[in-house]
């Protein structure tokens, strides 16, 4: 088997250094941005889906179809072959390349005229796409600490609610002046710019300085780090319960617009703006507040990087159904602000125990083996959860009932999270105690 370090040595673009803080906090800054257009992507079919569905003439089932396994079948299994690349190449490359892959085809969305030119423009998206997050985490490890990595790749994960947040401004407010096509250039475009000028400003840094010095790293063949992964169990825990949470938060905001529209009647903007806020704010200090919590209680006990996104997740429960069965919108929106808080705690843990109990050198398959699972499930099958079980019960009650209904069961998932997530929080102190050589 391939030793994975055969290509690992350090290029005349590689730092021979650990970063200063303030480049390492620039660095961090530059991958978030990155991340936000990420999600400014991905996020945008569902703000576009009322027209969509319009003008399109699709069901639910295949507006599900649209917003979930259509980019998730090659966004997940391509993660593998990239993660392997960018444990061997350079990451910053990896992810600039990526980056001008999945802006192009969200622009070409834009041009598309029927559901199956659709669906090929989204698995474009979700091919760049696939070359973003396990290098970004693989580099973001080799500029942090494992002391500090929650609160740095909670930092990196506030890219999902600002993504959002701009998504919501930009989509609802061009969606209603010049037409759902127009949103796609306009989110679509600047992207190409931006991995330009990433590719510009990032420097590649030596795997593993931050945990231990680069020439004491030993060679770890694929087998030998691969069977290491598989035998950790809190590694697994970390899948179940970010899946299921995942599962609850893709099922939530990619048919949180046909809600609002469906249910209230709002126009574009009113949806839009409200949820932009919510998801900026709420959203966003729910993902610090996780990382930030997880680094700090951690210090006494790394159970908390379990118990804490696991105490988020049962926050989700009651919330998600009292927005879910308000009778006004004002009501659905303020329930909104709590449980989008307790969703975003997981994303800084749980992306931080990864990169933690992963081997150095497995850093990056060890983060794609974890999205393909996760996104295969959750994006791939959390809209389309939602929307098959909305055109079941609309035969019986209606499709604003019908919808509501099968929104509320994503609270199912919630609570499976909360239980991995607790789970992990007690097998995970000897976890950690063997990845890191902490007593």
């Amino acid at each position: 088997m391939t030793d994975i370090s055969n290509a690992a040595a350090p290029s005349t673009e590689q730092s021979s250094q650990p970063a200063s803080s303030r480049y390492s906090y620039f660095v961090l800054g530059v991958l978030t941005l990155v991340y936000t257009f990420n999600f400014i992507d991905r996020q945008i079919i569902a703000i576009l889906s009322p027209a969509i569905k319009e003008d399109l003439g699709l069901s639910d089932s295949m507006l599900g179809l649209l917003k979930g396994l259509a980019f998730a079948v090659l966004y997940t299994t391509l993660g593998i072959p990239i993660a392997w690349l960018a444990d061997r190449w350079n990451r910053v490359n990896i992810i600039a390349i990526s980056l001008a892959l999945w802006s192009g085809f969200t622009a070409l969305s834009g041009i598309t005229t029927t559901a199956t030119q659709l669906a090929l423009a989204r698995i474009g998206v979700g091919i760049g796409e696939a070359g973003c997050s396990p290098p970004a985490h693989s580099l973001i490890s080799d500029y942090f600490p494992k002391e500090k990595r929650a609160s740095a790749l909670a930092i990196y994960s506030l890219g999902i609610p600002f993504g959002q947040m701009f998504a919501f401004l930009a989509g609802g407010w061009v969606l209603q002046e010049l037409g759902w096509r127009n949103a796609f250039f306009v989110v679509g475009i600047p992207g190409v710019l931006l991995a330009i000028i990433m590719k510009l400003a990032i420097r590649e840094p030596i795997r593993g300085a931050q945990d231990v010095q680069a020439t004491t790293v030993q060679p770890v063949k694929f087998s030998q780090g691969l069977k290491q992964l598989m035998t950790i169990p809190t590694y697994w825990g970390v899948i179940a319960g970010v899946t299921f949470a995942s599962f609850t938060g893709y099922g939530t905001g990619l048919w949180i617009v046909d809600f609002y529209r469906r249910t209230y009647e709002l126009s574009y903007v009113e949806i839009t703006v409200p949820l932009a806020l919510l998801n900026g704010v709420a959203y966003g200090i729910g993902t610090y507040l996780g990382g930030y919590l997880t680094d700090r209680l951690g210090k006494k006990g790394k159970g908390a990087y379990g118990w804490v996104p696991a105490l988020g997740m049962l926050l989700t429960i009651p919330c998600g159904w009292l927005s879910l069965w308000s009778p006004n919108a004002l009501g659905a929106f303020l329930w909104s602000a709590p449980f989008l808080i307790g969703l975003g705690m997981y994303l800084g843990p749980g992306f931080s125990l990864v990169q933690t109990l992963a081997p150095i050198k497995l850093r990056a398959f060890a983060t794609a083996f974890f999205f393909l699972i996760l996104n295969l499930i959750a994006l791939g099958f959390g809209p389309l959860w939602v929307g098959a079980l909305s055109d079941i019960f609309a035969a019986d009650y209606g499709e604003v009932t019908g919808l509501r209904i099968a929104m509320t069961t994503l609270a199912a998932f919630s609570l499976l999270s909360a239980g991995a997530f607790y789970w992990t929080s007690l097998k995970l102190p000897a976890d950690w105690a063997k990845a890191t050589g902490e007593r």
